[in-house]
Protein backbone atom coordinates (compact mmCIF):
# COMPACT_ATOMS: atom_id res chain seq x y z
CA UNK A 1 0.00 0.00 0.00
CA UNK A 2 1.13 3.71 -0.72
CA UNK A 3 -0.53 6.66 0.95
CA UNK A 4 0.45 10.09 0.58
CA UNK A 5 0.58 11.69 4.05
CA UNK A 6 0.48 15.65 4.34
CA UNK A 7 2.33 17.72 6.54
CA UNK A 8 3.67 20.79 7.28
CA UNK A 9 6.98 22.39 5.87
CA UNK A 10 8.71 25.19 7.49
CA UNK A 11 6.86 27.65 6.13
CA UNK A 12 3.53 26.95 7.51
CA UNK A 13 1.23 28.22 4.66
CA UNK A 14 2.86 25.22 2.24
CA UNK A 15 1.37 22.16 2.85
CA UNK A 16 3.81 19.00 1.69
CA UNK A 17 2.29 15.73 0.54
CA UNK A 18 5.09 12.52 0.90
CA UNK A 19 4.13 8.98 -0.21
CA UNK A 20 5.26 6.65 2.19
CA UNK A 21 4.98 2.49 1.54
CA UNK A 22 4.66 -0.15 3.86
CA UNK A 23 7.04 -2.89 3.79
CA UNK A 24 4.91 -5.76 1.93
CA UNK A 25 4.40 -3.11 -1.03
CA UNK A 26 8.39 -2.54 -1.26
CA UNK A 27 9.01 -5.92 -1.66
CA UNK A 28 5.93 -6.72 -3.92
CA UNK A 29 8.12 -3.57 -6.35
CA UNK A 30 11.36 -4.80 -5.92
CA UNK A 31 10.67 -8.51 -6.10
CA UNK A 32 11.77 -9.59 -2.95
CA UNK A 33 10.78 -10.58 0.36
CA UNK A 34 9.17 -8.79 3.25
CA UNK A 35 12.44 -10.33 5.38
CA UNK A 36 14.91 -8.73 2.75
CA UNK A 37 13.23 -5.10 2.70
CA UNK A 38 13.38 -5.46 7.02
CA UNK A 39 16.85 -6.54 6.83
CA UNK A 40 17.83 -3.25 4.32
CA UNK A 41 16.37 -1.37 6.76
CA UNK A 42 17.49 -3.11 9.98
CA UNK A 43 21.10 -2.46 8.36
CA UNK A 44 20.33 0.95 6.85
CA UNK A 45 20.91 0.28 3.59
CA UNK A 46 17.40 1.31 3.14
CA UNK A 47 15.81 4.21 5.87
CA UNK A 48 12.66 3.28 7.35
CA UNK A 49 10.46 5.19 9.61
CA UNK A 50 8.02 3.98 12.30
CA UNK A 51 4.70 4.38 12.76
CA UNK A 52 3.36 4.58 16.35
CA UNK A 53 1.85 1.43 16.37
CA UNK A 54 5.15 -0.14 15.49
CA UNK A 55 4.47 -0.92 11.37
CA UNK A 56 7.31 0.35 9.38
CA UNK A 57 6.76 2.52 6.35
CA UNK A 58 9.50 3.88 3.54
CA UNK A 59 9.16 7.39 1.90
CA UNK A 60 8.53 7.76 -1.52
CA UNK A 61 11.70 9.89 -1.99
CA UNK A 62 14.04 7.49 -0.35
CA UNK A 63 12.80 4.49 -2.23
CA UNK A 64 13.40 6.29 -5.27
CA UNK A 65 16.97 7.05 -4.32
CA UNK A 66 17.53 3.50 -3.37
CA UNK A 67 15.98 1.91 -6.90
CA UNK A 68 18.22 4.78 -8.57
CA UNK A 69 21.20 3.50 -6.22
CA UNK A 70 20.81 -0.15 -6.87
CA UNK A 71 19.03 -1.01 -9.92
CA UNK A 72 21.14 -3.43 -11.81
CA UNK A 73 22.88 -2.55 -15.24
CA UNK A 74 20.54 -3.10 -18.23
CA UNK A 75 21.08 -6.71 -19.88
CA UNK A 76 23.22 -6.09 -23.28
CA UNK A 77 21.71 -9.01 -25.27
CA UNK A 78 17.83 -10.10 -24.14
CA UNK A 79 16.04 -12.86 -26.22
CA UNK A 80 12.49 -11.58 -26.91
CA UNK A 81 10.17 -14.79 -26.56
CA UNK A 82 6.72 -13.34 -26.82
CA UNK A 83 5.42 -9.86 -26.36
CA UNK A 84 2.41 -8.38 -26.37
CA UNK A 85 0.51 -5.31 -27.44
CA UNK A 86 0.35 -3.58 -23.99
CA UNK A 87 3.08 -3.99 -21.20
CA UNK A 88 2.67 -2.86 -17.92
CA UNK A 89 5.53 -1.50 -15.67
CA UNK A 90 4.54 -0.93 -12.16
CA UNK A 91 7.06 0.93 -10.22
CA UNK A 92 8.10 4.03 -8.43
CA UNK A 93 9.20 8.17 -9.95
CA UNK A 94 12.44 8.03 -9.41
CA UNK A 95 13.40 11.66 -11.62
CA UNK A 96 10.40 14.00 -12.98
CA UNK A 97 12.63 16.72 -15.17
CA UNK A 98 10.73 19.79 -16.37
CA UNK A 99 11.91 22.18 -18.63
CA UNK A 100 9.97 24.83 -20.91
CA UNK A 101 7.19 22.40 -21.93
CA UNK A 102 7.97 19.38 -21.73
CA UNK A 103 8.78 16.91 -18.58
CA UNK A 104 10.44 13.51 -18.44
CA UNK A 105 9.69 10.93 -15.85
CA UNK A 106 11.83 8.41 -14.66
CA UNK A 107 10.14 5.08 -13.87
CA UNK A 108 12.46 2.36 -11.92
CA UNK A 109 10.05 -0.94 -12.30
CA UNK A 110 12.11 -3.52 -10.71
CA UNK A 111 15.27 -4.60 -12.89
CA UNK A 112 13.82 -2.28 -15.51
CA UNK A 113 14.18 1.66 -15.74
CA UNK A 114 10.65 3.19 -17.71
CA UNK A 115 11.19 6.87 -19.23
CA UNK A 116 8.45 9.03 -20.58
CA UNK A 117 8.16 12.19 -22.51
CA UNK A 118 4.82 14.24 -21.81
CA UNK A 119 3.63 17.64 -21.17
CA UNK A 120 4.71 19.02 -18.06
CA UNK A 121 1.16 19.91 -17.94
CA UNK A 122 0.29 15.81 -17.84
CA UNK A 123 2.75 15.50 -15.28
CA UNK A 124 1.37 18.45 -13.18
CA UNK A 125 -2.33 16.83 -13.43
CA UNK A 126 -1.08 13.68 -12.25
CA UNK A 127 1.11 15.31 -9.40
CA UNK A 128 4.20 12.87 -10.08
CA UNK A 129 7.13 13.40 -7.47
CA UNK A 130 9.85 11.13 -6.88
CA UNK A 131 8.88 8.07 -4.74
CA UNK A 132 5.33 7.90 -6.17
CA UNK A 133 3.90 4.84 -7.46
CA UNK A 134 3.09 5.02 -10.89
CA UNK A 135 3.15 2.77 -13.69
CA UNK A 136 4.69 2.76 -17.28
CA UNK A 137 2.16 1.46 -20.07
CA UNK A 138 3.90 0.78 -23.44
CA UNK A 139 2.59 0.72 -26.51
CA UNK A 140 4.17 1.11 -29.83
CA UNK A 141 6.49 3.55 -28.93
CA UNK A 142 4.89 5.28 -25.82
CA UNK A 143 5.26 5.53 -22.40
CA UNK A 144 1.49 6.13 -20.77
CA UNK A 145 2.32 7.12 -17.24
CA UNK A 146 -0.79 5.78 -15.08
CA UNK A 147 -1.47 7.33 -11.09
CA UNK A 148 -2.77 4.65 -9.00
CA UNK A 149 -6.35 5.67 -7.01
CA UNK A 150 -5.66 6.19 -3.71
CA UNK A 151 -6.44 3.40 -0.85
Amino acid sequence: MAKRLAFRSQSPSILVQVTKYRVGRVAELLGVSTDTVRRWGDSGRLRMLREPGGQRLVDGPDLARFLTDTSPPPETEVMIVGESARNRFPGVVTKVEKEGLVAVVHIQAGPHRVVSLMTCEAADELGLEPGDLAVGVVKATNVVVEVPRAE
